[in-house]
């Protein structure tokens, strides 16, 4: 059965954060995604609170941006957020918005090089193994964890966010799942999937794979309004095949094609003048998810 989460997004303050966390714990939310998008809110500081805010809900952090963080600070966070709230953490890397990363003098000339370093060894090292690493971007020099996670079935799963097909098919190769933005579309997933499918083929990769797609949603009196003012941001057409505004069956029908496409995990993404976000997150969880058998 295909997951569906919502997204909180970095657009609303920090504060904001609680009361999206306990209506999402109240109404049976599966997973709710954070984002660490510069300048707005850190990644792990707002899953760390989220966990610790609920008890059974699952919390995604989509995309840490690898060429702002030493691997193994991100991987120690990692660690921690596994061990303190085992199963509800899942954690995925990407390049970083390459402006954004300029801005900050982080931007590397090979961001390709840098994401497949970084995902080697931080998928080591969150095995437990001892890690060297001469790399163009990652040098680490006998590093162990020394609080590593519980590997048992297996090591928690790092995803990589990929849009082009460089980036998915290193997604295949060297990540344990992948995160398609919203704008994708369900020819989009298709042929990521064939992408991703390509990397692993490559690798000889055998292993689970998870697909976690957002998809922008609206609901309400003003929802189709609000979607096209988003595929406009975006730079899109306002009438882009990207997206679903309407009640919870049309939302539901949405998600079920993303799924059909080859999506693990559907995450509604509210548009960035969601009026209620606290009840957008229960409409996902309460009318919503029960529409999906």
């Amino acid at each position: 059965m295909t997951a569906l989460g919502a997204v909180f997004r970095p657009q609303l303050p920090p504060e904001k954060l609680h009361s999206v966390v306990r209506a999402a714990e109240g109404a049976g939310l599966e997973e709710l995604w954070l984002w660490e998008d510069c300048f707005l809110e850190s990644g792990i500081a707002s899953a760390s609170a989220a966990l610790a805010w609920s008890e059974r809900l699952r919390v995604g952090v989509g995309l840490l941006p690898v060429p702002l963080r030493n691997v193994a600070l991100t991987t120690m966070e990692a660690a921690t957020l596994h061990r303190l709230f085992p199963g509800r953490v899942t954690l995925g890397v990407g390049h970083g918005v390459q402006d954004w990363m300029g801005q900050v003098g982080a931007r590397v000339e090979s961001p390709m090089a840098l994401l497949r370093e970084h995902l080697d060894a931080m998928r080591a090292l969150l095995r437990g193994e001892r890690v060297t690493i001469r790399g163009r971007y990652v040098q680490l020099d006998d590093v162990a964890l020394d609080w590593p996670p519980a590997t048992d079935p297996a090591p928690p799963a790092v995803l990589a966010g990929a849009r082009g097909p460089r980036s998915l098919r290193l997604a295949g190769e060297a990540a344990d799942g992948t995160v398609l933005d919203a704008n994708t579309d369900r020819a989009g997933v298709r042929r990521a999937m064939e992408l991703i499918e390509e990397g692993r083929a490559a690798a000889g990769r055998t292993d689970r794979h998870q697909v976690t797609v957002y998809l922008l949603a609206a609901t309400g009196p003003d929802a189709a309004e609000r979607l096209a003012a988003e595929r406009r941001r975006e730079g899109h057409d306002a009438d882009a095949d990207l997206g679903v505004a309407g009640d919870a069956e049309a939302v539901a029908r949405a998600v079920a094609g993303v799924a059909e496409a080859g999506a693990d995990t559907v995450v509604l993404q509210p548009t960035a003048d969601e009026p209620d976000p606290e009840g957008f997150v229960r409409f996902t969880a309460e009318a919503v998810r029960p529409l999906l058998g």
